[in-house]
């Protein structure tokens, strides 16, 4: 191999690295997004549990009068 050839692989090599960095970088942010919906997911579901369960306690309590 010339001279010429590794410094172009090296060349090349450097750009995958540094695209695989961003690749990486954008991963690292979609991640912190989605760990932050979830998070709000759970606190949603879990005022919904406790909606659905006065609902279900006040019929429960007019069904017995």
């Amino acid at each position: 191999m010339e001279p010429h050839e590794y410094d172009e692989i090296l060349r090349t090599l450097v750009r995958i690295a540094i695209h695989q960095e961003s690749i990486n970088q954008d991963l690292r942010e979609f991640n912190a997004q989605q760990l932050e919906i979830n998070r709000r997911l759970e606190i949603t579901q879990a005022q919904v549990e406790t909606l659905l369960t006065r609902m279900l306690q006040s019929e429960a309590n007019g069904q017995d009068a």
